[in-house]
């Protein structure tokens, strides 16, 4: 008698979430939905200009990304939200890459990279912006996304592991300029040689995806690339609640840790800066997404005094 062995079942990591393949949700056409102002700018972008068209374009996207990780995210099709046009931070963003010679805007977990392509439409210099992503396949999705090359958008990509220490390492605060050259940003393949050099660090459906200590670890990480001239700002948005707790994500069956507001400015002004350093600002918003209610979702921003 043979006995027969199942296949174990893989895991996908999302962050600190970790998800059994065999409970990936399928892609549901039905989920496609554009405003006005998205088509807009996709047709702008991408030189489509016809929404049929417009629509396979994105789906196929869509589903190749969606292989490379199931986020709710992609699933849901939010990459193609014009998120970045909700924030309250937005104009102190597209100021400082108008404004401020030098600057660099990082997008971290950019995935497809659609927020960073809104900020340079907003006028944010293209070579001065870096999408970093755990997953490398994205760099090229985003080209293919916005029907682009690395020649005719020249915004640059770091793709590794932001827990890593090789990739990010989480040093203090810097109260003064680096004195060394800044690096060439066409080489790099860590974050670490940015620290103390980035005027505007983008967060964006990032920190939810990990546990309270992890997120606290990444806030630090975070701070220590952050630019000491004031103004220099860090901002997002992400899943929270009314109190710090958890929540479910129904689309992956799983749980979620989440800050409050209050915990949130307290982990900032504080925990991660030095208290009275850094003006933090939030905005709770409950969402009716899915046909669920009670989602909150926040949006914030760290900026240096």
């Amino acid at each position: 008698m043979t006995t027969v062995h199942a296949t174990p079942p893989s895991n996908i990591s999302l962050g600190d979430i970790s998800l059994n393949t065999d409970n990936v949700p399928t892609l549901q056409e039905q989920t496609y939905k554009i405003t006005p102002e998205q088509a807009k700018f996709f047709k702008q972008q991408t030189g489509i200009t016809d929404d049929d068209e417009l629509k396979r374009h994105i789906l196929a996207v869509q589903a190749e990304a969606y292989k490379v990780a199931p986020y709710p995210c992609i699933m849901r099709l939010s990459f193609i939200a014009l998120r970045t046009t909700q924030l309250p931070a937005r104009e102190d963003v597209v100021k400082i890459g108008l404004t401020r010679k030098g600057a660099i805007l990082l997008d971290i977990g950019s995935c497809v990279g659609t927020d960073i392509r809104k900020f340079v439409a907003d006028g944010f210099p293209a070579e001065r912006t870096i999408g970093s992503d755990l997953h490398p396949e994205f760099r090229e999705l985003g080209h293919r996304l916005f029907r682009t090359t690395p020649e005719t958008f020249p915004g640059h990509f770091i793709p590794g592991d932001a827990c890593d220490p090789g990739m990010l390492s989480a040093v203090q605060p810097f109260g003064a300029a680096p004195d060394s050259p800044e690096p060439d940003l066409k080489t790099l393949t860590s974050l670490n040689p940015l620290h103390g050099r980035i005027s505007v660090i983008y967060a964006c459906a990032f920190f939810h995806l990990f546990s309270e200590s992890t997120q606290l670890h990444l806030a630090c990480a975070l701070a220590g690339l952050l630019s000491p001239v004031p103004g220099s700002i860090i901002c997002g948005r992400h899943r929270a609640l009314p109190e710090k707790g958890t929540t479910v994500e129904r689309s992956l069956d799983t749980s979620m840790f989440c800050h409050s507001p209050q915990t949130w400015t307290e982990m900032w002004d504080g925990a991660v800066f030095p208290k009275g350093s850094v003006e933090v600002d939030t905005h709770l918003m409950e969402l009716d997404s899915d046909g669920y209610k009670r989602r909150w979702t926040m949006l914030w921003s760290v900026k240096r005094l």
